[in-house]
C-alpha cells in the first residue's frame, strides 16, 4: 500500500467517526397547534459527547421541539429515538429515566423550598417515599436520605450555590435560578441535558459561570448537551455542531464557521450581524 493511499484510508476513517449511531435522533416530528405547524418534518441528530447548538427565530419550532422530545407534548407524525430505544410519546417521567432531562425557558424551582430541599427532591423511588418503609426501614430511610444530601451539597458546590442552599427558591436571582435548574438535572445523572435558553435574564458573570460548568461536566463527566439559545456569542463559542430550524424543520447543520459564514443563517437569523462583528 502507498503512502498517499495509506493517507487517503487514513483521512476517510478519521472522517467517518462523526458519523457514528447518534444518540438521540429526531425524524419527521409533525405537530399541529390548531391551524399552526409548530413542526413541520423535523429532523435532527445529536451525537454523544457533544455540544450541540439548536438556533432560529422566534416560532422556528426548537421549543415545542424540546417539548415534544420530553414528552410533555405529543407528536403528530415522525419518531424520537435515544440510544436506540423509542421514546416517542412516552410519558415524561418515563423519558426521565432513559437519562434525557431538560431545562425550561422560564425556571420551574419549588419556589416554598430551600434550595438545598429542590435537589434532593429529584431522585426517584426514594425509599422514604413508601409509608410502610418510613416505618418499618427507618434505617434504609434515613442511610438513603444522608447519600442524596450529601450528593446535592456537592452539586451545589459545583454549580457554586452552596452559600444559598438553605436560602428559598424564589428569592434567587434569574441567574442562580438557572444555576439551580443546572444542578437539579445534576441530581439524575443525565447522559443528555436539553437547555432552553440557558442565558436569558443572566447577567454577564453568570453567564461565563454556566457556560464552563457546561464544559466542564461534558468534558469530565461525558454529558451529551443540545442547547437553544439566542445569544449567538455564547453559542458560537460553546457549541459545536449548531443547527439551525426555519418554519418547524431543519435548515442546516454545520460547524459554528459554517453556520456563521451560511447565506441562508445570515440573512434570516443573524442579519450579517455576527459576521460583521467577527470582521
Amino acid at each position: 500500500m502507498s503512502d498517499e493511499t495509506a493517507t487517503t484510508e487514513e483521512t476517510s476513517t478519521t472522517r467517518s467517526s462523526p458519523s457514528a449511531k447518534p444518540l438521540l435522533e429526531v425524524t419527521g416530528l409533525l405537530r399541529d397547534f390548531g391551524g399552526l405547524r409548530a413542526l413541520d418534518g423535523a429532523d435532527l441528530e445529536v451525537h454523544e459527547g457533544t455540544i450541540t447548538g439548536l438556533i432560529g427565530p422566534n416560532g422556528a419550532g426548537k421549543t415545542t421541539l424540546f417539548n415534544v422530545v420530553t414528552g410533555f407534548h405529543a407528536a403528530q407524525g415522525g419518531r424520537v429515538i435515544l440510544d436506540g430505544h423509542d421514546i416517542t410519546n412516552l410519558p415524561p417521567h418515563r423519558i426521565f429515566r432513559h437519562g434525557l432531562c431538560r431545562t425550561f425557558q422560564i425556571p420551574r424551582e419549588h419556589e416554598s423550598l430551600s434550595v438545598l430541599e429542590n435537589l434532593m427532591l429529584v431522585p426517584t423511588d426514594q425509599v422514604g417515599e413508601q409509608l410502610i418503609s418510613a416505618w418499618l426501614r427507618p434505617g434504609a430511610v434515613r442511610r438513603q436520605e444522608r447519600e442524596i444530601r450529601e450528593k446535592a451539597l456537592e452539586v451545589l458546590e459545583f454549580v457554586e450555590l452552596g452559600h444559598v442552599r438553605d436560602e428559598y427558591a424564589r428569592n434567587l436571582s434569574g441567574g442562580q435560578k438557572k444555576l439551580l435548574e443546572l444542578a437539579r438535572t445534576l441530581m439524575t445523572d443525565p447522559r443528555l441535558v436539553l437547555l432552553d435558553e440557558p442565558g436569558a435574564g443572566v447577567n454577564p458573570t453568570l453567564m461565563r459561570r454556566l457556560t464552563e460548568n457546561i464544559r466542564t461536566l461534558n468534558r469530565e463527566r461525558g454529558i451529551t448537551f443540545l442547547v437553544i439559545e439566542h445569544d449567538m456569542d455564547m453559542i458560537m463559542s460553546l457549541c459545536d455542531p449548531v443547527i439551525v430550524m426555519s418554519e418547524g424543520r431543519q435548515l442546516m447543520t454545520g460547524s459554528p464557521e459554517e453556520v456563521r459564514n451560511d447565506p441562508r443563517v445570515l440573512e434570516a437569523y443573524l442579519g450579517g450581524q455576527y459576521a460583521v462583528a467577527e470582521g
